[in-house]
């Protein structure tokens, strides 16, 4: 279970989200993980530390194993089924030390991406310049199912007329944190490509 104050100075933690805690497994404490990290097998490892999201509680991973593509984890000093149901919904974070452990892990940190300039990327869907500039990174909001990078939009797009006749004005979009439509972030140079599907941004 959660230990308390394990580490000298929680509050330098820099932590990074990686799973949040779902349904008990079974009787013996186990738990499903929803994973929001691409390497589970060097997070979820045995005597791993996993932290709550302010970094004052400690939650050690005593085993962990994949059941029909999910991973299922056992922790320290959670042994029972109530035990296990009473972390539902907790969410997982791991600290990283090292920039080129997170590069080679495909990790960031949501302050990392604040402030990147959007591009579009060479070859995109839409058929449009690469390099066109789309706006710039200003949240990187959490959903349930995925991160999503909040981008206010270099040129406001009139999507439409409200009830009294008077213009939408759309200043942001919302684009998924995924692979597919962010393929490159180069953090030396400041900015992100994106790949988006047309609909997703207006004016594209």
């Amino acid at each position: 279970m959660a230990q308390q104050d394990m580490h000298d100075d929680p509050q330098q933690l820099e932590l990074l989200r990686v799973a949040r805690i779902g349904r008990a497994q079974g009787l013996k404490g186990e738990v499903t993980v929803r994973l929001y990290t691409d390497d589970p097998e060097w997070r979820f490892e045995p005597d791993s530390v996993l932290y709550s999201q302010d970094g004052e509680a400690e939650y050690i991973v005593e085993g962990s194993r994949t059941f029909k593509d999910r991973w299922i984890l056992k922790l320290e000093g959670v042994d029972d089924r109530n035990a296990a149901e009473a972390l539902n919904g907790v969410e997982l974070y791991g600290e990283v030390d090292d920039a080129e452990d997170m590069l080679e892990a495909d990790e960031w940190y949501p302050k990392d991406l604040i402030g990147l300039e959007a591009r579009l990327v060479e070859g995109n869907g839409l058929g449009l310049p690469a390099g066109q500039v789309v706006g710039k990174v200003v949240n990187v909001v959490d959903s349930p199912a995925q991160s999503l990078l909040k981008i206010r939009l270099t040129e406001p797009v009139v999507t439409g007329q409200n009830s009294k006749g008077e213009d939408v004005v759309e200043k942001t979009a919302l684009v998924p944190f995924v692979e597919e439509l962010v393929p490159d972030i180069d953090l030396e140079e400041q900015y992100l490509t994106l790949d988006p599907p047309g609909g997703l941004i207006p004016g594209l």
